[in-house]
């Protein structure tokens, strides 16, 4: 079952993940039935799906983004009041479509029979799509019905639900908050009603002052809502969390009281004096409601606000919703971001597993182990991310981590290009090494992560700090540290637009590799096939263009050349959207990637996008040092329609717009003479060309040993591209790793003659000054006629 494209779900078959389906409310009610024993009352939630097929198949999408588009001030109270009346007006007046009355009804009997109840009586309750998030809450903004009974009764109240996401406070929220109002979706709980005769809130936390050692209960008579909305006072209760004793008491009078009516509905009735003012809980009732919240914050992690009642029939406690607390979870949150905080210090070297020192550098900090992808979203700022493998859509969350570990991998996989790039410790391919990461790291666990030399150790390592540096005399002179000019020129690879300033100071000749990839992944987030489905093209175009920019900006008069998208289908399908375009491919490394994409009918006007970004940088921004290159073209025909569509898109080859081809497949090195005709040089991607040429997936630990780009069969190919692009007047490049990892590599590529090395911006400096080295020798075994000479034959 897709639970995406389900217009209910059962409380079993939902999980604190699913917000973006059912909103906080449901998937919260969902994972405490799923995977704890707290007494949670049974039902089901209609979803986001539900409700946008409600608002499209009526045509209501349109009526109210013309609504909305009318708020010039949510701080005029008149306007505000009247456009949200008219958006809940235009809600109500429109008939549920068939399908969806059908699958509510059905889902009301089904329960009836699950709990052995004919026609039960239920809560309805709202649950918005961005609700009870730590840093968004839209608590209380949409509105409950309680003691609602038969499937016609629930269908108009879950419109109301919707209707309710229109509230002059809720749209007052959304505005002052940043959300989309259409973005922003709506659920119904429809809920077992409990007959409460006792009903509250409580809080892990001190809501007043932030103390998290005991719990907070309020509670009164009657139905929780007074309780909420603040008609009554309610008694409160303070609890230790350690011994379970109860530390205070205030108990306040209370006059009225919300019941429920037998026939249906609710009213307000009074209290009798003597019973008002007596305490509402026993202290039994009060120590059971404290274990349960302790039992919900456990199993959260975060401090918890949760709402309960007490059944009249039986006594029963029941969990009626919880969320995390907004107010202290996020001030927690900000001081945790402040100050680091360290668990025990030891000395103790204890060693859980190693692996291959991917990006250097030593780290301490609790340990966040991910099995699925699909928890990327829980990932925290300054963790350390343990997991199997990362994929280029895992970038944002890398972009938090402190470090990262791997259980698979080697130098060239993606956790170890990005590490590198983003400056951030990695080890990756433990598994390979004696035990997988993921399985020897505790998640939680406190580690030390030695990335220079491949070692995770047990808890955080005392280390001694390094003597600092004697400032310098007045007057001194200061050294500034020299790069020789090289006739080699030394690009880098970037990524990730926003490092571009922090990188630019680097004693680069330009960049060598955009990757586009990091663009979609980091800030576009969605397909663009679905992007252009849903009438918002313009997004790809500016996005892109904007990320662009930054890089040839922070770069000019510095070249940049960007490569077009090279995701894998497998890649592309996890962008939102995906799944509708992107065909099932047994081996997406060889399959529908690169140039194959761009000429396809499937994909034509995507690509198009693509090369309108390009030319609105060059032209509307002015940044004309943007060149660009083509990944993955298999053959002649694909380079001639490529550059075809180019042209056709205004990107045709000139003085100042240089295109490049990636020779990444050995057809770009057979048949140079022939690309030749459409490209004005090659960048040499060897990470890929090397496990073409010999057969070998790098990343599978199997045959990885066999791997290196040092190959005979590589050098050989590498040196005839050279040779064959330099009788045509073309340049050559490589943006692989081996470079910077293999000073002999190097030293091969400067003497066959390469035009360029683009490398990761912690090694420019390295291989600037290495290259320098190679160069002077060269000269100088040149004038002495004593150099080394090639051991190998290097010709084919």
């Amino acid at each position: 079952m897709e639970k995406e494209k389900e217009y209910l779900l059962w409380f079993e078959q939902m999980e604190r993940k699913d917000v973006a389906i059912v909103g906080g409310k449901s998937s919260s009610l969902g994972e405490m039935t799923a995977k704890t024993d707290v007494p949670v009352p049974y039902g089901y939630a209609t979803t986001a799906y539900a409700y946008r097929y409600f608002i499209e198949a009526t045509g209501l999408k349109e009526k109210m983004a013309a609504l909305i588009g009318q708020i010039t001030d949510v701080e005029n109270t008149a306007q505000l009041r009247d456009i949200s009346a008219k958006l809940r007006k235009a809600i109500m007046d429109e008939e549920m479509p068939k399908d969806l009355q059908a699958a509510i009804t059905k889902a009301y009997k089904e329960l009836g029979k699950k709990v052995g109840e004919k026609d039960p009586y239920v809560a309805v309750r709202s649950s918005a799509t961005a609700e009870d998030l730590p840093d968004a809450s839209f608590a209380g903004q949409q509105d409950t019905y309680l003691n609602v009974q038969g499937a016609k009764m629930i269908i108009q109240k879950v419109k109301e639900c919707y209707a309710s996401c229109f509230t002059d406070r809720a749209v007052y929220y959304r505005e002052k908050q940043g959300f989309d109002h259409l973005d922003v979706a709506l659920s119904a709980v429809i809920q077992m009603m409990v007959y409460s005769k006792a009903a509250g809130v409580m809080f892990t936390v001190n809501v007043a002052d932030g103390d998290d050692k005991n719990v907070l209960i309020e509670g009164a008579y009657g139905l929780g809502e007074y309780v909420v909305q603040g008609t009554v006072t309610p008694d409160d209760y303070l609890v230790s969390k350690d011994k379970l004793e109860i530390l205070e008491k205030t108990v306040n009078p209370q006059e009225v009281k919300l019941i429920r009516k037998p026939g249906g509905d609710v009213e307000e009735v009074p209290v009798p004096k003597a019973e008002g003012e007596g305490q509402k809980l026993t202290d039994e009732q009060i120590k059971e409601l404290a274990v349960y919240a302790i039992k919900i914050e456990k199993h959260y992690g975060c401090y918890m606000d949760m709402e309960w009642g007490i059944d009249e029939r039986d006594g029963k406690i029941w969990i009626l919703q919880a969320r995390p607390e907004t107010v202290w979870s996020r001030r927690k949150a900000k001081e945790t971001a402040k100050v680091e905080k360290k668990g025990a210090v030891t000395t103790d070297r204890k060693v859980i597993v190693k692996g291959a020192p991917a990006s250097p550098g030593q780290v301490s900090g609790k340990a966040h182990v991910i099995l699925d992808p699909s928890m990327i979203d829980e990932f925290k700022q300054g963790e350390i991310l343990v997991t199997e493998m990362t994929a280029p859509d895992w970038v944002p969350a890398m972009k938090k981590a402190k470090a990262i570990v791997t259980d698979s991998g080697g130098m060239t996989c993606h956790a170890s290009i990005v590490s590198r790039e983003l400056g951030i410790p990695c080890i990756v391919g433990c598994k390979s090494r004696g035990a997988a990461a993921t399985a020897s790291i505790a998640n939680g666990a406190d580690i030390t992560v030695d990335a220079t030399h491949g070692v995770v150790y047990e808890g955080i390592l005392e280390e001694a700090k390094p003597a600092a540096a004697a400032p310098a005399a007045a007057g001194a002179t200061v050294t500034a540290e020299f790069f020789p000019p090289t006739g080699t020129k030394i690009y880098m690879n970037l990524g990730d637009p926003e490092l571009a300033e922090k990188y630019a100071s680097l004693p680069c000749d330009g960049i060598g590799l955009m990757r586009e990839e990091f663009i979609w992944t980091t800030y576009i987030h969605e397909h663009p096939l679905y992007l252009i489905k849903t009438g918002h093209p313009e997004k790809v175009v500016n996005q892109l263009a904007e990320g662009i920019r930054q890089v040839c900006q922070a770069m000019a008069p510095r070249p940049v050349t960007l490569r077009f998208s090279d995701f894998k289908s497998s890649e592309y399908r996890d962008l939102k959207g995906g799944d509708e375009f992107e065909p099932y491919e047994p081996s997406a490394l060889l399959g529908w990637r690169g140039a194959s994409r761009y000429y396809d009918p499937k994909y034509i006007e995507a690509f198009k996008l693509e090369c309108q970004a390009v030319r609105k940088v060059r032209e509307e921004f002015g940044l004309k040092n943007l060149n660009v290159m083509i990944p993955f073209c298999r053959n002649i025909d694909e380079a001639r329609k490529v550059t075809g569509i180019m042209a056709e898109q205004g990107l045709a080859r000139g003085k100042d717009f240089k295109v490049w081809l990636m020779a990444e497949i050995p057809s770009n090195i057979i048949l140079a003479d022939q690309f030749n005709e459409f490209v004005d040089g090659y960048s040499i991607g060897s990470n890929d060309l090397t496990m073409l040429i010999l057969g070998c997936d790098r990343d599978n630990d199997t045959v990885s040993h066999i791997y290196d780009e040092r190959n005979l069969a590589v050098r050989r190919a590498v040196r005839h591209l050279i040779e064959v692009a330099h009788k045509a007047g073309k340049t050559v490049s490589i943006c692989g790793q081996a470079p910077s990892v293999y000073p002999e590599f190097c030293e091969f590529l400067i003497k066959s003659g390469i035009d360029s090395m683009s490398v990761n911006p912690d090694t420019v400096k390295f291989t600037k000054k290495l290259a320098a080295h190679i160069e002077q020798r060269i000269l100088l075994d040149s004038l002495t006629g004593r150099g080394r000479q090639e051991a190998e034959d290097l010709d084919w």
